[in-house]
């Protein structure tokens, strides 16, 4: 019995040994994530907006950016004059376009790097010479630990945001990103055909390392179509094997479905006039943003069980891009409502989609309704094995001191600047608000 202390001390110090410590560490994250999991399964979660009268909603110019419409935004860069040789006239699309020049890029033997993967792809297309770890050097520096190398530091982001992507192509390349809500399938293949792959983020479920089929958000970059097939082709940095891989066209649109069918296009300037030629009316980002939002109207009268809160869910993030905050938080509130009917006849509950999504965040913040800011923000980091998530973070800090909890907005808006030191909506705030 009086070796049994000193075991355990033997066996931590053995633990904090580097090479032991890079071998073992994801074995003690996913033990730990299944413990947690058991004793409380997220997908028996629910959370229920407690609305009521909204306080004094916060004045938009308030927040700098909002961790998904950083500077630079969603809409992407202002388009030239189109030159009118390139206008693009309707004609059949081949039947089959599978783009050559496409370099895979895995996320395997690193943290949650869909992200670095993807885009890494898609400007590795283009000739970019930088690899994933470049592209997570700043979407995921992760925090700042000199025990740990890089790739361990990076652990505890668990996605990388849209926003995130866009910026570091407009401030570490010299390529153009553009970005839409309210895709459809014939736009995809138009622009695949005229030589431009396409990144949309797509939700699906699969077995997550916890051994747990499980609904996850992912990122799936587009380079070929086949009609005949009636299939996709696409690079999945996931999967094994991933390259080349064939979705076909109802598959792959019900997993876009859950992110508003929200997809990028990374492009050369010199191309920028073919681009938005291509895109058409999704050029411009207000009337994309309708069109998602008439997108997601169809789809609640026509869609159920899960998909439907997928719709309501649309609908409410249409909504706040359209900047109508307070018929968003009430889309979102429905979207809440089909949420906890969900059964297993249905889905399992999609409990992680605020990982990825902040969008109701916004809704209730700029409606005023700061406490469910704070009991969504709660409720999602329940469902993780860590306080990871900065965007939670941001935005319950930012509720708490509206509400006039300032100490614990500083805590919450430190914590989300330490699990990513290049957070600026955070670091934004921590400055405005004279924290120390």
């Amino acid at each position: 019995m009086l070796l049994i202390p000193f075991l355990i001390l033997l066996a931590v110090l053995i633990y904090q040994i580097p090479f032991v410590y890079d071998r073992l560490s994801w074995r003690v994250e996913d033990l730990k994530t299944r413990i947690i999991y058991a004793i409380n399964p997220p997908d028996e979660a629910i959370f229920k907006p407690v609305g009521g009268t909204p306080g004094t909603p916060a004045a938009t110019p308030f927040i700098a950016f909002s961790p998904d419409t950083p500077e630079p935004s969603l809409e992407g860069p202002t388009p030239t004059p189109i030159d009118t040789e390139l206008v693009y006239t309707p004609t059949p699309l081949p039947d089959r376009v599978i783009l050559d020049g496409v370099i895979y890029v895995d996320q395997h033997e690193r943290w949650n790097y869909c992200g670095p993967a993807n885009l890494a792809m898609a400007l590795n297309y283009w000739g970019w010479p930088g690899d994933r770890d470049d592209i997570a050097r700043v979407v995921k520096p992760g925090i700042n630990n000199p025990d740990q190398n890089f790739i361990q530091q990076g652990r505890l982001d668990k996605n990388v945001m849209p926003s995130e992507m866009i910026g570091f192509v407009a401030e570490h390349t010299d390529y153009n990103i553009v970005a839409r809500f309210g895709g459809d399938l014939d736009l995809l293949k138009l622009l695949i055909a005229n030589g431009f792959p396409v990144l949309v983020e797509k939700g699906y479920y699969e077995e997550d390392y916890t051994g747990k089929v499980a609904w996850m958000g992912h990122y799936l970059f587009t380079t070929g179509y086949d009609e005949t097939a009636g299939e996709f082709v696409v690079q999945d940095a996931y999967l094994v094997p991933g390259k080349d891989m064939r979705v076909d066209y109802q598959t792959y649109l019900e997993g876009w479905r859950s992110f508003d069918y929200l997809f990028m296009v990374v492009y050369p300037p010199d191309r920028q006039d073919q681009v938005y030629t291509l895109l058409g009316n999704w050029a411009d980002p207000a009337w994309a943003y309708a069109h998602a939002l008439e997108i997601a109207e169809e789809e609640i009268q026509t869609l159920t069980g899960v998909n439907s809160f997928y719709a309501w869910f649309n609908k409410g993030t249409s909504l706040v891009k359209m900047e109508h905050y307070l018929e968003a938080g009430e889309a979102f509130d429905q979207a809440y409502k089909v949420y906890e009917g969900l059964t297993d006849n249905d889905a399992i509950r999609p409990y992680r989609i605020t990982w990825y999504q902040t969008w109701p965040y916004m809704a209730y913040y700029f409606s005023g309704r700061y406490q469910d800011v704070i009991n969504l923000a709660n409720f999602t980091l329940d469902t993780i094995s860590d306080d990871s998530l900065e965007e939670s973070l941001y935005w319950r800090g930012m509720a708490h001191y509206a509400l006039g909890n300032k100490a614990q907005a500083k805590l919450d808006l430190y914590n989300s600047v330490w699990l990513n030191p290049n957070f600026e909506a955070a670091k934004s705030q921590i400055s405005q608000l004279n924290f120390d």
